[in-house]
């Protein structure tokens, strides 16, 4: 098992009693377990846990009344990875595919599939199936992307980022997703810490159905996938923002860290391997 410490501490203005719904604890998944774990705020408030979403991650609500808030997370993650052989992992057609996982093959809020689906089919239709069809788009998206912090915003698309060239990293897997879903590879966004991540932050990545799991992928490349601990999934980072309100806040302060801890190692073999921890 390799053990990695994450988490967070945000810093708002609130002028206005104002209702928060944090995403930032670990997800607790078959690889996943979280260890240890702490979330306090300051001022004490009252903290709602709630289940959401179909890998049951948590989210917390908080009715904030005026004040500087901070809020601080701390974990402890231990991931046992599954590891396979990419050239083992082949696609399935959508008959085979479980009921759930059908919807991540539609379009959705960020990830306009239909409307890049012929590009899709023109650069990546023709190449074998699996695996390396999959890694091939990320690598595209990686290769023809500038990573530009502040270049997107909370309205830009997968179709955005196509045609700019730039974006960061929710923008480089939107683009990846959009592109797997457009050949009928089922993908799905993945919001989490990221060991070694620079500059540090929340990280946004992806994952695509295969044989029967999902498995990891990094479009950005800024991250090893064996150093990614997941927070939520869902169709794009609509779904697993980190924050949300209604009200009014500022946000002052961010400050994001994954570390791995004394004795671990989080970087990749020199043999390609494909990595689930769903």
């Amino acid at each position: 098992m390799t053990q990695i410490e994450v988490g967070c501490e945000l810093i708002y203005q609130v002028p206005v009693q104002t209702v928060f719904l944090f995403q930032i604890e670990a997800a607790r998944t078959q690889h996943q377990q979280v260890l240890t774990s702490n979330l306090y705020t300051n001022p004490q408030v009252t903290i709602e846990n709630c289940q959401v979403g179909e890998d049951i991650h948590q989210m917390q609500r908080m009715v904030v009344d005026p004040c500087q808030l901070q809020v601080s997370y701390q974990a402890t993650v231990g991931l046992s990875p599954e590891v396979d052989r990419p050239e083992q992992l082949d696609e399935w057609n959508a008959s085979q595919l479980p009921v759930d996982v059908l919807k991540f093959l539609n379009p959705s809020r960020y990830c306009e599939s239909d409307l890049l689906g012929r590009f899709a089919f023109q650069e990546f239709g023709q190449m074998q199936r699996g695996y390396g069809r999959v890694q091939a788009i990320c690598d595209w998206v990686h290769g023809h992307l500038e990573y530009v912090s502040g270049s997107t915003n909370s309205s830009t698309t997968a179709r955005d980022v196509l045609v700019q060239r730039t974006g960061v990293c929710r923008d480089f897997a939107h683009l990846a997703i959009s592109l797997c879903r457009g050949v009928g590879i089922p993908a799905r966004y993945v919001a989490g810490y990221a060991v070694d991540l620079q500059p540090p932050d929340f990280h946004g990545f992806m994952e695509a159905y295969l044989q029967g799991t999902w498995y990891l992928f990094d479009p950005t490349q800024l991250a090893a996938v064996a150093g990614l601990v997941r927070i939520g999934t869902g169709l794009d980072a609509a779904d697993v923002s980190f924050a949300t309100l209604t009200g009014n806040a500022v946000l002052l302060e961010k400050n994001v860290w994954a570390n791995a801890c004394s004795g671990n190692n989080t970087t990749t073999t020199n043999q390609p391997v494909a990595v689930s921890t769903a």
